[in-house]
């Protein structure tokens, strides 16, 4: 989303600029602080169960140049971490609200395709 306009900035210092949706403006300023600050602003202080997902999500997106929708993200999960994390319930579990997407911002990706 390098295209994107700022619409605000993730930290006081202006050096994370988000889109209106949350996701940041510049995918290579991405970093383990970058997630964990906008985690924090979520309220979702960042397990080592979570940082298995975003790694899983940021490989998938590096392999095909896309983050993943619910589906794929949980068969990659599944594939990457086995058939207990790779379940839809453990994500909702983990990430709240709408997994996918929410992933998805905390990796520093673009939103996925067919998600709402």
């Amino acid at each position: 989303m390098s295209d994107s306009k700022i619409y605000r900035y993730l930290d006081s210092e202006k050096k994370w600029g988000l889109d209106p949706e949350g996701y940041l403006v510049n995918q290579s300023e991405w970093s383990d602080t970058v997630a964990n600050l906008m985690a924090k602003e979520e309220g979702l202080p960042l397990t080592p169960a979570h940082w298995e997902i975003i790694e899983v999500v940021r490989a998938f997106y590096q392999r095909y140049e896309m983050a993943p929708a619910m589906r794929p993200l949980v068969k990659a999960t599944k594939n990457a971490l086995g058939e207990e994390k790779g379940r839809s319930i453990y994500l909702m579990q983990l990430f709240p609200g709408s997994p996918a997407k929410r992933i998805a911002r905390l990796a520093g990706l673009p939103k996925p395709t067919n998600c709402l």
